[in-house]
């Protein structure tokens, strides 16, 4: 599966993927880029997952008809050290997630 991590996602996240080519917002050159275009962007790349911290998303974007998918990362804060505990529950939603869907975590 093709992932896209949000510019407020530590880059290090990356590496806690197996099996998944991930990919941050920066590495794309993307940084700056507001959600609903960023989104379209990420959809033409075939990027199938967009992770975030951002929680103003789910009512800011609307996802019918979208090809990708949103999870949403309610951490702690944005410390690698808060995130990767999420970690199993993020790759098992990965698994499950179908395009246009927003799923939170926890």
């Amino acid at each position: 599966m093709r992932v896209l991590l949000d510019e407020c996602v530590p880059r290090k996240f990356k590496e806690h993927f197996p099996g998944h080519e991930c990919v941050t917002v920066p590495e794309l050159g993307l940084a700056g880029k507001k959600n609903g275009e960023l989104l379209s962007l990420a959809e033409e790349a075939g990027f199938q997952v967009f992770i975030t911290l951002d929680q103003g998303i789910e009512y800011e974007q609307n996802l019918m008809g979208r090809r990708i998918a949103i999870v949403l990362v309610r951490a702690k804060s944005s410390r690698l050290v808060d995130l990767v505990p999420h970690m199993a529950e993020i790759l098992e939603k990965l698994g499950t997630i179908e395009p246009g869907q927003l799923v939170q975590i926890p």
